[in-house]
């Protein structure tokens, strides 16, 4: 199959839902307002749980509440600077607060600033270590202290592949999501003892409205990395995360989950494709 229009990626729309046995459970989505965070919350919404969601811009938690409320469901949110501890706590009480407790907590909050290496400053440097790295610290702490109170739950932090690839001139961004990943497992021991798993998902490229720029007109460089031979939606992490917070992956923590459509997966993931193509027009 040969790779399709970038218009593909597009966030579609699920008509059912996975049914994991989450009804009425208290989820909280970071970085909820737009892309993978939304399509995740909109995820949970149609498992029946509650949602609340936080984003650095109120405008977009506010169009999502109303596309939220017109499809039938409630939706909490608060603007939030999630590397502001005081700012993360309120707001956690308040969730606590309306809900009762805090059973799932998803850590997808994220910024970048792509600039030459040698261009970066030491502004860049604590803004995108603040949001990336300090904010994951901050989340686990204050979830971890609810879902110890409340008898255990899930934490789940959004890395990255440049984790584990990282680009050229992404370095600090880069340098946060391997942070991420190695924190998760970390805490995912710490707080075993009072029930809290704790996870990781790597995505690969997933086309939301902030990476839409960065991939348009160069589909083909993306893509032929890939062995599922196309680029990702929100929906291709909505489900996956929705699954891992359920009781069917309780055997499951402190490892960090790729949905990178097998992104380098062999050395050369177009090979099969060019075979099936020969063979093809042999047949022909």
């Amino acid at each position: 199959r040969s790779p399709g229009p970038i218009d593909k990626c597009i966030y579609a729309e699920r008509k059912n839902h996975m049914d994991l046995h989450l009804k009425d459970k208290i989820v909280v989505v970071t970085g909820g307002g737009t892309g993978i965070g939304k399509a995740i919350a909109k995820e949970y919404l149609r498992e029946g749980c509650l949602v609340a969601v936080c984003g650095r811009r109120i405008a977009p938690l506010e169009a999502f509440a109303e596309e939220a409320r017109q499809e039938g469901y409630e939706l909490y949110y608060e603007s939030v600077d999630v590397s502001d501890r005081k700012a993360v706590a309120a707001f956690a009480a308040n969730v606590e607060k309306r809900f009762g407790t805090i059973d799932i907590w998803i850590s997808n909050a994220g910024i970048d600033i792509r600039k030459r290496f040698l261009d970066y400053t030491d502004e860049d440097f604590d803004q995108v270590t603040s949001v990336n790295l300090k904010s994951v610290f901050i989340c686990t702490q204050i979830a971890g202290e609810i879902m110890k109170r409340h008898g255990g739950g899930v934490i789940i932090n959004t890395a990255s592949w440049n984790a584990i690839l990282p680009h050229a001139n992404n370095a600090i961004y880069s340098a946060t999501k391997a942070g991420v990943s190695n924190f998760t497992k970390s805490t995912a021991a710490a707080l075993a003892p009072f029930g809290i798993r704790v996870l990781g998902i790597v995505p690969g490229m997933i086309v939301t409205e902030l990476s839409r720029a960065l991939v348009q007109g160069h589909e083909d460089e993306w893509i032929k990395n890939m062995a599922i031979g196309r680029l990702g939606c929100p929906d291709d992490l909505a489900g996956p995360v929705v699954f891992l917070s359920s009781d069917r992956a309780s055997f499951m923590t402190g490892i960090n989950i790729e949905i990178a459509g097998g992104k380098f997966a062999v050395q050369d993931c177009r090979m099969a494709y060019r075979m099936e193509e020969e063979a093809a027009q042999e047949d022909k």
